[in-house]
């Protein structure tokens, strides 16, 4: 069973979600928040595994409450859940720890799928995003001349093409579908790319790889 906290200021949108994500039978909310602040203190008591934030609320924002929520022991995966889609919130909140980054008009399916998907580790970018945060780096820094980053020297071929997959926010049963491969291999592969990149999340990966131009909006 996934426990599922949710962080928003408006309490319409509250209910919204927890009425659209309890009737899942693997998904539980455990807790609300109404505020930064709030969610850090709820969640050290609710042991959320997936937090759904938004970025504007009032004291604490979304993104400082991940970047706090970071700090703790065991932290949840966060997902955040937007009406704002500007560049420096994407890059920031995936800088500060988030996992996935939607809209709130992300159709309820995808919703569903990214708590899922945080769950397990994974990450979900809406299309839109993934794109703004392509944008980002499209003036970044070129790879060396054999197409790898230094920062990417240690991954093998095939880690390679994985974390290029999972920058275009591919989940692992995505991966496996276009490798064809299986579920246990992909798992693999992103488990040793975290390794050698020091780097605890697919969010981070992800980041990573756009910071040392390995991905671009051409190749992404």
């Amino acid at each position: 069973m996934i426990r599922l906290l949710i962080a928003d200021d408006q309490e319409l949108m509250r209910e919204g979600l927890r009425v659209m994500l309890s009737p899942q039978p693997d998904i539980e909310v455990v807790a609300e928040a109404a505020s930064g602040r709030e969610l850090v203190e709820v969640a050290a008591t609710a042991r959320p595994d997936v937090a759904l934030v938004d970025i504007r609320m009032p004291g604490m924002d979304g993104i400082a409450a991940t970047r706090e929520l970071q700090r703790g022991a065991r932290p949840p995966r966060v997902v955040i859940l937007t009406t704002f889609d500007h560049d420096e919130h994407v890059y920031d909140a995936l800088r500060a720890g988030a996992t996935g980054f939607l809209l709130k008009t992300t159709p309820p399916s995808r919703l569903i799928d990214a708590v899922r998907a945080a769950a397990e580790g994974e990450s979900l970018l809406s299309p839109e995003i993934a794109q703004r945060l392509a944008e980002r780096f499209a003036h970044g820094p070129r790879p060396a001349s054999n197409g790898v980053p230094p920062e990417l020297e240690e991954l093998t071929p095939r880690e390679l093409e994985v974390l290029r997959l999972i920058a275009r926010g591919h989940s692992n049963a995505e991966i496996a579908a276009e490798l064809v491969t299986s579920m246990a291999t992909v798992k693999t592969h992103v488990n040793r790319i975290f390794r050698k990149l020091g780097v605890a999340e697919r969010a981070q990966a992800v980041v990573l790889a756009y910071e040392c131009g390995y991905v671009t909006p051409q190749r992404a």
